[in-house]
């Protein structure tokens, strides 16, 4: 461990990017003799040697290798100018491109743009996404700008990148964050398609995330909210760890809190809902801002059959301060709101049992600490929120081959499974006469065959416990116990260790 990352563990608020290369570096010294085992297949090398080789890799992994920072002007709606500052950095090129949110917020730091990188590295390799990790961000409140002002400061932010070659199809491919959609995805590759990428076949795929009509795809939206319910489920699924931490499998009957009710927390809710949970969260947000950021929150409860305590929903309940929230009794909480939210002194008065990361480092590191302590499991940030890398990673590969997934073998695959139905009939009725196959309620829904959104669920679905799977086998092999997050790492590493080894380290 790094000198200047050793107080990092116990810091009652660190510095982000410390907090992951803190965690980097706990992973590294579980990994290090494998590394080292990995090198001796190269009889001519030296123990000297394969030790400078592991070194230096491990120091490639750490860094973030390019960070720009852009300054520009724009002419607000009322004739004054206001120079707007933005950022992108490249963690890691291992594989290209790069993937990473476009975020606006009047808290962006440099600093907070490298740890989102950096965090993509290892939650691509995480999720076996073949991505580098890369952020961005913009210095702004959107709330005081109008749309017409966004779009220019999106346009010219997003021609700056193109023209430091910080963007492309295959260079790095943005994507939604905070306070971004599909509208400045939308502007952001209309303006790469009409500027550099003007002769390029591919120049939609540069960013993802898009309106569906813009190249984007089904499912895109509510992937990072269905990411953590899958995340979750792969968890609940296994027995051996749920007794663990004295729950049963499955969410039926479980309890949940949801902190923070934007786009990822309303999807996990409502998932964790369908499945059989119930949720006793209170969302301190009033409900009318829910309406004026077009979110009908009232459809939503009625929806998922479950009653909120929302600050200004009729009969419910009102909490004073967000933070209090989290000390509510509940088995999961869900924690999507804001970096470094839950410090050593909330961890001791948390009563979940589970602690699913739907944010991007809401834990710290003394907090893990203490959740390891009182034995309640944390599944981390790098896994649960990768669904929304997953799914746009479809997206990137749809724009690429230009046929949206479904598109060449829909009605083969209808007409196959009704010819099959039709030849299993006739073979029965050729000895028992009268026989007729009619298909079950689940099979009947799939006999039209699978459309884009099933496809995309289907990808995400099967990515995230591939990916669950790895990360509980990496835990057992090096007897991390309750220590996920680690694991996680360690398995992320180890790919990208990997990757490093075998390509070699360029000049």
């Amino acid at each position: 461990m790094p000198e200047r990352l050793k107080d990092v563990g116990e810091a009652e608020d660190p510095d982000f990017f410390k907090m992951v290369e803190y965690h980097y570096h706990r992973a590294v010294m579980v990994m290090e003799d494998s590394f080292m085992e990995e090198l001796r297949k190269y009889h001519h090398m030296s123990e000297e040697g394969r030790k400078r080789r592991v070194k230096g890799i491990i120091s490639v992994m750490s860094v973030c290798q390019s960070t720009l920072e852009i300054s520009f002007p724009i002419r607000r709606d009322a004739g004054a100018y206001e120079m707007i500052t933005g950022y992108r950095a490249h963690h890691n090129t291992h594989r290209l491109p790069c993937k990473g949110g476009m975020r606006f917020g009047i808290d962006v730091t440099r600093d907070e743009v490298r740890a989102l990188a950096s965090l993509m590295t290892f939650k691509c390799a995480c999720c076996n996404v073949p991505f580098g990790g890369a952020k961005a961000g913009v210095v702004i409140d959107p709330k005081k700008y109008s749309a017409n002002e966004l779009q220019k400061i999106t346009r010219r932010f997003t021609l700056e990148l193109a023209k430091k070659n910080m963007i492309g199809p295959a260079i790095d491919v943005p994507a939604p964050d905070v306070n971004t959609g599909p509208r400045e995805m939308s502007w952001m590759a209309d303006t790469y398609a009409k500027t550099l990428g003007m002769n390029d076949i591919n120049s939609h795929a540069v960013v993802t995330g898009k309106p569906i009509n813009q190249g984007g795809v089904q499912g895109r939206n509510e992937a990072t909210g269905r990411g953590i319910y899958h995340a979750v489920d792969n968890f609940l699924s296994e027995e051996k760890w749920m007794s663990q931490i004295g729950l049963t499998t499955g969410f039926k009957d479980k309890t949940f809190i949801v902190q923070g009710f934007g786009n990822v927390g309303r999807f996990a809710a409502l998932y964790f809902s369908q499945a059989g949970a119930k949720f006793v969260g209170v969302i301190e947000k009033d409900i009318s801002l829910y309406s004026e950021e077009g979110i009908d929150a009232e459809a939503l409860i009625k929806h998922m059959n479950v009653k909120l305590t929302i600050k200004g929903f009729e009969g419910a309940a009102e909490f004073k301060g967000g933070r209090e929230l989290m000390y509510e009794n509940c088995d999961i909480l869900v924690p999507a709101a804001a970096e470094k939210l839950i410090k050593k002194t909330d961890a001791e008065k948390i009563q979940a049992k589970i602690i699913a990361e739907g944010a991007n480092g809401p834990c710290t590191p003394a907090a893990d600490e203490v959740f390891l302590k009182r034995n309640i499991l944390v599944i981390p940030d790098l896994y649960m929120s990768g669904g929304g890398v997953t799914v746009s990673y479809f997206e990137w590969l749809k724009n690429l081959s230009h046929v949206s997934y479904g598109r060449m073998h829909f009605k083969y695959e209808r007409e196959s499974t009704f010819h099959l139905m039709d030849s299993v009939e006739h073979s029965l009725q050729s000895k028992l006469k009268g026989v007729r196959i009619k298909p079950t309620k689940d099979f009947e829904k799939r006999l039209t065959g699978a459309s884009e959104r099933d496809i995309v669920n289907s990808g995400l679905d099967s990515s995230m416990e591939n990916a669950a799977f790895h990360i509980m086998q990496t835990a057992e092999k090096h007897n991390l116990c309750l220590d996920i997050r680690r694991a996680a790492y360690c398995y992320a590493i180890d790919k990208i260790f990997k990757t490093y080894e075998e390509a070699g380290l360029a000049f």
